[in-house]
């Protein structure tokens, strides 16, 4: 695991483990958009007739990508203004003030460099600070940052904006299924928030690393606030090809999670997706997960006629989490040990050749 704190060196060599293998390197700019994500307005949801509108965009973009942006969603721009401020506040912050909110050893919530999963071989291009808001009883403001000043305030209104907007977007997934609007927000039990802001410094190789490595998130519905320097990007064909989301004013992005595309029994597809940095400045983004209670039982809440359910049996939330973290770690693992291997190989030519 990455160590505590690091200094960002943006004029010398990429170290050895922040270095992607070849398939996994960005191909595509950071700053080449894409449209091809669909940028859906929320104007008159509550309109019978308008939220049928809405409902058959949400449905297009969740069956073909699992991702879309949402505008006129009803969270004030200042509000956002104000979080991505406070945020790159923080992160401008002496490293010794962001250590005050150092979350190794297990801490749940706090200030982190590259990843929080031990075990990765490759370390992610960012610094973090997360902190969880929802079920509000859970709450430990201990593990909140209160630095800059305002930042408790306005990350708490943030909070219950975004879960708003969250269960609203779970509505209208719901009734495309043919269930009652509230389905989604049912087989959560009691939804969990975790928000997650992440900040890329200017990397002096970027073609060779990545800020966050490609993947899925593992919950229902992921919000996520990006500033103008672009670097999400997407894929549905499973690496091969991708895109890089365009940013928009005001705009949240939104990332259907493993636990939503279960519940759909893979109608909607999970998001692949990943975050790209560059050599010009650095990028930032508000990452809202909401996700199901650790003990709610995940498995399709429909089947359709002629369909098969793609889990063999329900497995609780925390169970599906933890299988999917090792999964990811110990093909993480094999890869490294094949790439060790090919190296030493590779070392041996040499000696080979002089009894030929």
């Amino acid at each position: 695991m990455a160590p505590a704190s690091m200094k960002w060196d943006q004029n010398s060599l990429l170290e050895k483990n922040f270095i992607r293998d070849d398939d996994e390197r960005p191909k595509v700019p950071y700053n080449k958009f894409s449209n091809e994500i669909p940028v859906i307005s929320l104007e008159g949801i509550d309109d019978l007739e308008r939220r049928a509108e809405i409902c058959e965009k949400i449905v297009k973009a969740c069956e073909e990508w699992g991702m879309f942006q949402v505008v006129d969603h009803g969270v004030d721009g200042k509000l956002l203004s104000e979080m991505n401020r406070l945020s790159r506040e923080f992160f401008q912050m002496p490293e010794e003030e962001k250590l005050e909110f150092d979350m190794t050893g297990g801490k749940k919530g706090g200030f982190l460099v590259s990843s929080h999963l031990q075990g990765e071989t490759v370390q992610n291009w960012r610094e973090f600070v997360t902190y969880f808001s929802y079920p509000i009883r859970a709450r430990d403001y201990s593990r909140w940052p209160n630095k800059p000043k305002e930042w408790r305030a306005v990350t708490e209104e943030y909070s219950e904006m975004l879960m708003g907007l969250g269960c609203k977007l779970l509505e209208v997934l719901s009734e495309a299924m043919g269930l009652e609007k509230d389905a989604l927000t049912k087989a959560c039990v009691d939804m969990d928030q975790k928000v997650v802001v992440n900040y890329y410094p200017k990397c002096p190789q970027p073609d060779l690393t990545l800020g966050l490595k490609r993947h899925t998130d593992p919950g229902t519905i992921t919000l996520l606030l990006q500033d103008q320097v672009g670097g999400l990007q997407a894929t549905r064909d499973g690496g091969k090809t991708w895109i890089t989301i365009e940013p928009i004013e005001g705009a949240i992005v939104v990332n259907l999670g493993d636990h939503g595309h279960y519940l759909s029994n893979g109608r909607f597809k999970n998001a692949d997706h990943r975050a790209v940095v560059n050599s010009t400045t650095s990028r930032l983004s508000v990452a809202t997960f909401q996700n199901p209670a650790p003990e709610a039982i995940v498995y399709p809440l429909k089947i359709r006629e002629g369909e098969k359910s793609i889990m063999e049996k329900p497995i609780t939330f925390m169970d599906m989490y933890k299988k999917k973290m090792n999964s990811d770690l110990e093909l993480a693992r094999l890869k490294k040990l094949a790439k060790d291997k090919h190296e030493n190989l590779e070392k041996l030519k040499p000696i080979k050749n002089i009894f030929v």
